[in-house]
């Protein structure tokens, strides 16, 4: 009888653990502006998530800059940073076999939230979630 493989249904929890120590060493690299691109130097940039392949050889970060609507120069400044900042990453990661490649994304997360948000306050919701005056309390 033929062992069937089982298809992981997401990370594992080895990528999430890396993802987070990479997210975090990022931000802290970024926090001390140690790039030194003019675009970046006067954007404060939030890494959101940070996946992971399931080799551990790709980070895929996302990012989003704090009061800026167009993302895409900022990334693509990032982008062409990212040997700098593996460059960096590597004393904090330096018990990993491989140092990750890193690549950067858009983090469209903030604006899925808002487009909730505003769903949420939208009359038609807010009319249902009034309470019907004939409904006695009681009932409930």
């Amino acid at each position: 009888m033929a062992k069937t493989r089982k298809i992981p249904k997401g990370p594992s929890q080895r990528q999430l653990s890396v993802g987070e120590k990479v997210r975090h060493a990022l931000t802290e690299i970024l926090a001390r502006r140690e790039i030194r691109d003019p675009l970046l130097e006067r954007a404060v940039v939030t890494v959101g998530e940070v996946r992971m392949s399931n080799d551990l050889k790709l980070a895929t970060a996302y990012v989003t800059v704090l009061g800026e609507s167009e993302l895409k120069p900022f990334v693509a400044a990032l982008n062409a940073n990212a040997k700098f900042l593996r460059g960096r990453l590597t004393p904090t990661l330096r018990t990993m076999k491989y140092m990750p490649e890193v690549r950067f994304l858009e983090d469209e997360s903030f604006d899925n939230y808002a487009r909730i948000d505003a769903l949420l306050r939208s009359p038609a919701v807010s009319r249902d979630l009034e309470s019907d005056p004939e409904t006695n309390e009681d009932e409930r």
